[in-house]
């Protein structure tokens, strides 16, 4: 059986200082590892040297010239995939926070044949994590977690986690519509509605060390607020498509 074309997504605004260790990490498991496995950077519009960084180091990406937002610069990366035709894409942060070491939990379900995507987990029993974000936002992935479940009948313990594969058909379905403000705890409910079989799978991440985090304590209550908002809009243009 021909091995499966696998690709890394990595978005990265303003990582300059860390996305070079992070491809070499990549690297070093891209030559250990028996999977067919390449990657590609989207910088997205970064105002800081990550572009140079990237050219000097000679990283594989694609430069937005304008910041379009984490759903945007995904979205890119899963066109990038369809358009050259690989059959797993892998949503892999640029900050060092994802273990590249956890990939098989992620993919091996996917070519095995048994789920169409996979969302690697800090809070599940399989999970290694010993980082596991902060108690306030820990309640909110709680909150927004029981919303996808009550919309759905899905449980989805780590519903903001960016460390999640699919294959062709969520390639298909992501590079056509990707949700741009809030794209991983609304992207279930546009995944559900496509009936793709969804499994949740322990992975390792780690504590951001370089960068800063799209959310801050004074974004948090409007974050809170809207992609609520997002997941219950979402829910009910689901139950209405399945009528």
């Amino acid at each position: 059986m021909d091995k499966k074309k696998i690709l890394l997504i990595i978005p990265a605004y303003n990582e300059s200082e860390g996305i070079a260790a992070v491809i070499k990490t990549v690297d070093a498991y891209r030559e250990s590892s028996h999977y067919k496995l390449d990657y590609i950077v989207i910088n997205d519009g970064s105002s800081d040297n990550e572009e140079e960084i990237l050219l000097a180091n000679k990283i594989n990406h694609v430069e937005l010239v304008l910041n379009l937002g984490i759903g945007g610069a995904v979205q890119t990366g899963y066109i990038y995939a369809k358009k050259h035709g690989y059959d797993i894409a892998i949503q892999f942060d640029g900050d060092g926070q994802h273990d590249i070491a956890s990939l098989p939990q992620l993919v091996d379900p996917i070519i095995n044949g048994e789920v169409d995507f996979t969302v690697g987990s800090r809070f599940i029993q399989e999970g290694t994590s010993d980082f596991q974000s902060t108690g306030a936002r820990q309640l909110g992935i709680k909150i927004l977690s029981q919303l996808i479940k009550w919309s759905s009948k899905v449980k989805i313990k780590d519903v903001t986690s960016g460390y999640r594969a699919g294959n062709h058909k969520v390639i298909d379905q992501f590079s056509s519509y990707y949700p741009s403000k809030y794209p991983e705890p609304e992207s279930y409910m546009h995944l559900f509605a496509n009936h793709i079989k969804v499994r949740e799978v322990g992975v390792k991440m780690f504590e951001r060390t370089t960068g800063e985090s799209s959310i801050n304590l004074r974004k948090a209550v409007g974050y809170m607020i809207d992609v609520s908002l997002s997941i219950l809009i979402a829910g009910l243009i689901r139950k209405e498509d399945q009528k």
